[in-house]
């Protein structure tokens, strides 16, 4: 048998000890792991834990192991929202399939969980519009997936909205970039599996009543279409309008969550024409200015909630001590003084339950909905014990595993 493991170091060799050499449905259950809320796959697909981390291992034929193994990497490399891989095993006995070895996403959701829990019923469209987003960036980054649907992607929580991320590359292709007919190839599997796999809940009496899976993948294309015209096409306008026409294109491409790359304005008597870059990585101004400032590494929709609460915070300490505060203090002060405190106010069995940024931001909600009722500021310590009382305690165990949740710490 033969390993190859990115990168090779201890991570990797806390693995070697597990039985290569069997076939993966054959495994010891006490090797094993249950992951709540998996997917459905159609290869086999066990967990193992090793190290306070989970790990995928999915059996299936040592070409497409190969090639998916590649893509990931290179994905990874690139900041693309995808599972990340560690490595392959090939060279099995008895002419086995390889095993693919992928690092399982902590606090991710499948759309089977999403679809049919109790945080389901919101509004079906914004899952629809992550997964639209996710093949956007694909296509920009000239990936041609092949096999876009709901199986093939996990969502993740992200100060109340989703982050989609693709699980499955073996179909997937790479190019310099994607003709629109390709493009629309990829769309229109996109739409018959979003179909056919809301239907098929639908018929399991997992989907809600009000929910349509033909209405809602039919819809699928023009939102597609729509994201995909906003941050890729020309603008042309007045010459005397470009200041303000560029800067309102690019904060419309950043409140899309894509960042911007080269720009090109080619101005004439007659106006000018705007083509915009729009680069492929996966957004990072909040998430990168909040690691400098915290050493906090979350989502970037999360990363941005936290960073207003870190300048009210700020604000308020200059207020209350009548001069400036540096922000690497406001922010070393904040994380101490405001967010630990919060996150660590979650009692033991109920750890786990949610991402603790994400539990910082719905501490952010709770106190904004019951300072509404109140009608004055309730302040954060009331809303935090009122949230463990009564709201966390109804999100069920779904997005880690005990392993995973066993070893979770904070920064310092």
């Amino acid at each position: 048998m033969r390993y190859l493991f990115r990168p090779p170091g201890t991570e990797a060799a806390g693995l070697l000890s597990l039985p290569w050499h069997q076939p993966l449905e054959e495994w010891d259950e006490d090797l094993l792991i249950e992951v709540p809320q998996r997917g459905i796959s159609r290869h086999v697909v066990r967990f193992a834990a090793s190290e306070g981390r989970v790990y995928a291992l999915k059996e299936i034929a040592e070409p497409l192991a190969r090639h998916e193994y590649a893509l990931l990497a290179e994905f990874e490399g690139e900041g693309l929202p995808s599972v990340s891989v560690l490595g392959i095993c090939v060279d099995r006995p008895d002419d086995q399939q390889a095993i693919l070895v992928t690092r399982y996403l902590e606090y991710s959701m499948s759309y089977r969980y999403l679809f049919s829990g109790p945080r389901a019923a919101d509004d079906p469209m914004k899952l629809l519009d992550t997964l639209v987003e996710l093949l956007v960036r694909l296509h920009l980054a000239g990936v041609y997936w092949g096999d876009c649907s709901l199986s093939n992607t996990l969502f993740r929580l992200d100060a109340g909205t989703f982050t989609a991320y693709l699980v499955d590359a073996e179909t997937a292709e790479r190019h310099p970039t994607l003709s629109a007919r390709k493009r629309a190839y990829d769309v229109d599997l996109a739409r018959e599996r979003v179909g056919a796999e809301l239907m098929d809940l639908q018929s399991g009496e997992l989907l809600s009543p009000e929910i349509d899976p033909i209405e809602i993948a039919d819809s699928l294309p023009v939102r597609y279409q729509a994201l995909w015209e906003e941050v890729t096409r020309e603008e042309v306008f007045r010459a005397d309008e470009q200041a303000i026409r560029v800067a309102e294109r690019l904060q419309r491409i950043n409140d899309l969550g894509f960042d911007v790359g080269e720009i090109e304005l080619v101005t004439s008597g007659d106006g000018a024409r705007l083509r915009v870059e729009t680069r492929v990585a996966e957004p990072g101004q909040h998430r990168r200015e909040l690691v400098r400032l915290t050493g906090l590494e979350v989502q970037e929709n999360q990363a941005q909630r936290l960073l207003n609460d870190l300048w009210s915070y700020r604000a308020y300490l200059e207020q209350r001590g009548g001069r400036p505060v540096p922000e690497t203090v406001a922010g070393h002060r904040w994380l101490t003084e405001v967010y630990q405190p919060v996150v660590g106010a979650v009692p033991d069995e109920l750890a786990g339950r949610l991402e603790p940024a994400e539990v910082f931001h719905e501490v952010l909600e709770h106190r904004w909905f019951l300072s509404e009722q109140a009608g004055f500021d309730v302040g954060t310590w009331a809303a935090v014990r009122s949230y463990v009382q009564h709201v966390l305690p109804r999100t069920p165990v779904q997005l880690t595993t005990p392993s995973v949740r066993a070893h979770r710490s904070e920064p310092g």
